[in-house]
């Protein structure tokens, strides 16, 4: 295995070049699909590391109750340094379990209190909340498997606030991330994030591509690009801070400026590969290369490990 083993703990620095050049200058659906693509490899591969350094590492210690085996010389000669990789990685790994224990669970009690917020409502695909003076909207999710079960929530305060046509495009926005399950991304980038902190750029990126993505879908639907930027300008200057900050919304926090001013532009080109003859083709082929081999090595890891163990073990 070699140092090679310990690529896939490095690779998601990779992340930091590739988040900015894909919002900038890929189309939303495509930037989501791809910073999320990225982020669930490289966190799955980092914290295989993590455990496979953890386990291998600290075979040999003292009162470990792995089989004897696993301490077979063979196995810590092809892991560099393996003790002291052994031991940083046991509060490593401990550590992701936990944050990503938290973040799941988090968002989960999330979306039961947004469910028993609008429980008593009738049963429309709109929810109208009289919440006093609080503005704010957001996309709740159906149940898993009911795609079309999801609901648009909304304050009276919100709409008050808002022009029909603005209205129609806070609609638009907010159906188009029920439609194309935007939550998915967001949970899958924050998981990500917590597994391996080096991917937080792509936690960062893909929350303001989902928003590009609904604005863009909501300009399609509305056929005015400026309806849309005056609505989100409106929602995020009166919106209150919504009590489902894991689900996507129209006035979401982030860089606001940012998406009025692509919406006030030409719309996005739907190419969905870009050439490698680019900036920004270059970094994400180099980061879809670096997501390979972060693979590669994880899986070479694992296996020459499994073939080492098989050799010691005695029949």
């Amino acid at each position: 295995m070699g140092l090679f083993v310990y690529l896939p703990l490095v690779l998601p620095l990779t992340a930091w070049p590739v988040a900015r050049l894909a919002a900038q200058h890929l189309h939303p659906r495509t930037a989501t699909r791809l910073l999320a693509s990225l982020a669930a490899v490289m966190a799955l591969c980092s914290t295989l590391c993590l455990a496979l350094l953890m386990v291998v590492g600290t075979a040999q210690l003292p009162g470990n109750p792995l089989p004897d085996a696993w301490s077979d010389p063979e196995v810590r000669a092809a892991l560099p340094y393996d003790e002291i990789a052994g031991k940083a990685a046991i509060p490593a790994l401990l550590g992701v379990c936990a944050a990503v224990g938290r973040t799941v669970w988090r968002h989960l009690a999330v979306r039961r209190r947004a469910v028993r917020a609008v429980a008593g409502l009738p049963g429309t695909s709109v929810a109208v909340l009289d919440d006093g003076a609080e503005a704010y909207a957001y996309a709740l999710p159906g149940p898993p498997g009911r795609p079309g079960a999801g609901r648009v929530v909304v304050t009276r305060a919100l709409l008050d606030r808002l022009a029909p046509a603005e209205r129609r495009a806070l609609f638009a926005h907010e159906r188009a991330h029920l439609a194309a399950r935007h939550h998915r991304f967001l949970l899958v980038t924050q998981v990500a994030a917590r597994a391996n902190p080096f991917l937080v750029p792509l936690r960062t990126a893909t929350a303001y591509t989902v928003e590009r993505w609904a604005d863009e879908e909501a300009a399609r639907v509305v056929r005015d690009r400026r309806v849309v930027a005056r609505a989100i300008g409106k929602a995020a200057l009166v919106a209150a801070r919504a009590p489902a900050p894991a689900f996507a919304s129209l006035a979401a926090p982030g860089p606001v400026p940012r998406r009025v001013a692509a919406l006030l532009g030409p719309a996005p080109a739907a190419r969905t590969r870009p050439s490698l003859f680019t900036g920004v083709g270059l970094a994400l082929w180099c980061a879809a290369g670096g997501t390979a081999v972060s693979a590669m090595s994880s899986a070479n890891a694992a296996v020459t490990t499994v073939l080492v163990l098989r050799a010691a073990t005695p029949l």
